[in-house]
């Protein structure tokens, strides 16, 4: 009954030890994995772990590409440009549960132009297949939200979003979804927005590997227990009701 609903399984990080860890989520009761594809190479990764394994179901899409770009370089990768296009024409034909990850990034250098460009194409293909988009908005929260109310969007989850209270405010008026993720436990930013948000809009996510519940070891779907658990202590639930609230939630834009 527990749902982690934004993961990166494609990470490098997960490549020789994934049975193992859509195993151990299993083992913890996760009965939804949503992996999140960001660029041709993950989409399909996403979608070929979406075939493999039952719990594992696969949202794609494409991250802003110059910030991709920026983060290869700084890792002294390599970074392959591909044709949005192409690839939205290929996703369209794809089975998936959700546009994403999607969205803005405005941490460092950024070309806020194509990366609105990219964004609204990613919204108007959720919006012909009506699917939920799932958008990342690191530094550029209120252009994303701007963006999303210009053009009418209503399946929307915000991940793991940052943003001042007043945005997190009018994502709440929107009656969109947001996403608390595991490091929750230590975060007082996002134990303020469960403290400030309806549990009926609210999801969990592990954002795995990222965003670690536990200091100095890697994220993984299992670990999306301890957002339910911090959840419940914050809103003075029991973690059953914290479970079926969530569940509820997802299928009210997931089916």
């Amino acid at each position: 009954m527990f749902i982690d609903a934004h993961c990166h399984l494609d990470h490098p990080y997960f490549e020789d030890k994934i049975k193992d860890v859509v195993l151990r989520a299993e083992k913890a009761s996760v009965s939804k994995i949503l992996t999140n594809g960001v660029d041709p190479m993950t989409n399909r990764l996403a979608l070929g772990y979406s075939e493999q394994f039952k719990p594992v179901e696969c949202c794609l899409g494409i991250f802003p590409p110059d910030n991709m770009k920026l983060e290869a370089e700084r890792l002294g990768r390599h970074y392959e440009d591909f044709s949005v296009d192409d690839e939205i024409k290929w996703i369209s034909k794809q089975k998936f549960v959700a546009v994403g990850e999607v969205g803005m990034d405005f941490k460092g250098e950024h070309d806020a132009g194509m990366q609105e460009e990219v964004f609204v194409k990613m919204i108007k293909m959720a919006q012909k297949l009506d699917k939920p988009v799932i958008v990342h908005s690191r530094k550029a929260e209120k252009a994303c939200i701007e963006l999303l109310e210009k053009l009418e969007c209503k399946k929307v989850v915000m991940h793991c979003f940052s943003g001042k209270k007043n945005l997190v405010k009018q994502i709440a008026e929107n009656k969109w979804m947001m996403t608390v993720p595991t490091c929750v436990v230590r975060s007082e930013q996002f134990q303020s927005l469960v403290r400030n948000v309806d549990i009926n809009q609210l999801l969990c996510e592990t954002d795995a590997p990222f965003l670690t519940p536990y200091p100095g070891k890697q994220n993984e779907p299992a670990f999306v227990v301890e957002a339910y658990e911090k959840i419940a202590e914050l809103k003075g639930m029991v973690v059953e009701e914290v479970k079926k609230n969530v569940f509820v939630n997802f299928g009210k834009f997931f089916g």
